[in-house]
C-alpha cells in the first residue's frame, strides 16, 4: 500500500514518497564500537510503568524506567542513520509506552498492509532490547530484513539518508496499524469553496482520516494551510493537507541562524509570477499570485528537518550553518493559521550529521522520558552529556513533543 504521506518543502508541498535510491550518500566512517555484554539470564518481571523486561527487584521502583533504556545499537554497516533515528523514536514517550505494553497486538493490519505487522513487531522488539534494564548492545539486523522488505532502497549496506528513513519507517508502521482496513471509495467532489477556512480544514481531515488513520498518525501527523492569493482580483484559494514533518530551509550558508529565523523563511510569501503563474479561479486566467503556508493543526510530536543538503546535482554540499534551535518553550504562535492556538513545544531528541555529504557519520542526543537526562547515543556507545552540548551546527533532524501547557 503506497501512503499519501507529504512532506514540507522549502516553498511548496513534495509529492508523496517514490521508493528510489537516495540522492546523497553518508558514510559512516566514524562508527563507535564496544563489545557485546553476556546475556542477563536473570529472571525478569514486567514494569508497571513500561511493561518492558525488566530484572526481578524486591520492590519495583521508578529508579528501573530512569536506568533503563541506556543500551546502544549495533553498526552492522553503515548503518549509523539507521541507529540515530531508532534511538530517537525509542526515547518518544508516548510510541515507546504504546509499544512496550504491547498496546499494538490489537491494532495490527492483517488486510491492508504490505507487511502485515511484520515491521511493526520487529520494531517493537528493538524497543524491548533497549528498554530492557541492562546495558547492552542490541543487534538490529532482523529489523533490517523487515524495513528492506518493505522500502527496498534500503537493501544492502549503503550509505543513506537519517530523515528520509525516519519517513519510510513512519509510513511502513502507519501501514502495519492502520485502523482502516478495507480501502474507501475515493471522494470525487471537491471541497466547497464557499465553506469557511475552519470547515475546510476540517473536512479535509476527516478525508485524510478515511484511509489513513492509526496511533502513528495520531502522534506524528499535523494539518498545512496553504494560502493562495491573486494580486488583482484579491481571491485567496486555500487548501490544507497533512504533514509528518517539516523541512525547513536554512536562510544562510555559513554562520548562525535561529531555528525561528527558518520558520520565517518557510513561512514567507513567495511571489508567483512569470512561468509560474497559476490560475485564478475567480478570474478564470492566469494570474501573478503569492503563497504561504501556515500551520492549521499541530501534531503531538513535532519532527524538523533542516535542510543542509541539496536536492539538487549541481550544488551537492552541506550547509555548515549553526542553527540554535530552543530545549524547551518552542512557541509555534507565529506560525499558527489560528494564533489565538498558543502552542508550545519541548525538544527531546536529535539526530545529527557530521561530516561532509559524501564522508559522514550519525550519532543521536535523546533526553530519557523518565529521567530527563540527555544522552549521546554514538551506536554501540551511550554516555551521558550535558544539556549545554545538544544545540550544535550537526543538527540535522529535530524531534520536539507537546508542551503541557499547550492549549490545543
Amino acid at each position: 500500500m503506497h501512503l499519501k504521506v507529504l512532506s514540507v518543502l522549502s516553498f511548496n508541498i513534495s509529492q508523496p514518497i517514490k521508493r528510489r535510491r537516495a540522492s546523497f550518500n553518508v558514510n559512516c566512517s566514524q562508527e563507535a564500537t564496544i563489545g557485546y555484554l553476556p546475556e542477563d539470564t536473570d529472571n525478569y518481571t514486567s514494569s508497571p510503568t513500561l511493561g518492558g523486561r525488566f530484572r526481578s527487584r524486591e520492590k519495583h521502583s521508578e529508579e528501573s524506567d530512569k536506568e533503563a533504556g541506556l543500551s546502544g545499537l549495533r553498526n552492522i554497516g553503515n548503518t549509523c542513520f539507521m541507529n540515530s533515528v531508532l534511538q530517537c523514536l525509542s526515547n518518544t514517550k508516548p510510541l515507546l509506552e504504546y509499544l512496550v505494553r504491547k498496546s499494538y497486538s490489537s491494532d495490527i493490519n492483517s488486510t491492508t498492509s504490505s507487511m502485515k505487522g511484520a515491521l511493526l513487531r520487529a520494531f517493537a522488539e528493538v524497543c524491548h532490547e533497549l528498554w530492557r534494564d541492562t546495558k547492552s548492545t542490541v543487534d538490529t539486523s532482523a529489523f533490517k530484513d523487515q524495513i528492506q522488505k518493505f522500502a527496498p532502497r534500503f537493501m544492502g549496506y549503503s550509505q543513506q539518508d537519517a530523515q528520509e528513513f525516519l519517513r519510510y519507517l513512519l509510513e511502513g508502521l502507519h501501514e502495519d496499524i492502520n485502523r482502516v482496513t478495507t480501502r474507501p471509495k475515493p471522494i470525487l467532489t471537491e471541497i466547497e469553496d464557499s465553506w469557511s477556512d475552519t470547515q475546510k480544514a476540517t473536512e479535509s481531515w476527516k478525508r485524510y482520516l478515511r484511509s489513513d488513520d492509526s496511533k502513528i498518525v495520531d502522534l506524528f501527523v499535523g494539518q498545512l494551510k496553504s494560502t493562495l492569493k491573486c494580486t488583482t482580483c484579491g481571491h485567496c484559494s486555500v487548501t490544507f493537507d497533512p504533514f509528518w514533518d517539516l523541512s525547513l530551509p536554512i536562510p544562510s550558508k555559513t554562520g548562525h541562524v535561529r531555528l525561528s529565523q527558518c520558520f520565517e523563511l518557510f513561512t514567507k510569501e513567495e511571489v508567483l509570477d512569470g512561468d509560474e503563474k497559476p490560475t485564478c479561479s475567480k478570474c478564470a486566467t492566469r494570474r501573478k499570485c503569492t503563497k504561504s503556508f501556515s500551520i492549521q493543526k499541530f501534531p503531538k510530536v513535532l519532527v524538523i528537518h533542516l535542510k543542509r543538503f541539496s536536492p539538487t546535482e549541481r550544488y551537492r554540499g552541506k550547509l555548515s550553518t549553526s542553527v540554535d534551535f530552543p530545549l524547551q518553550g518552542l512557541d509555534m504562535t507565529p506560525y499558527a493559521a489560528n494564533r489565538s492556538q498558543g502552542c508550545v513545544y519541548n525538544l527531546y531528541g536529535v539526530a545529527n550529521h557530521s561530516g561532509s555529504t559524501y564522508s559522514g557519520h550519525y550519532i543521536a542526543y535523546c533526553k530519557h522520558p523518565y529521567s530527563g537526562e540527555w544522552h549521546c547515543y554514538n551506536d554501540s556507545r551511550v554516555s551521558p552529556m550535558s544539556s549545554q552540548g545538544v544545540v550544535s551546527q550537526d543538527g540535522y533532524v529535530l524531534f520536539y513533543e507537546l508542551s503541557n501547557t499547550s492549549h490545543m
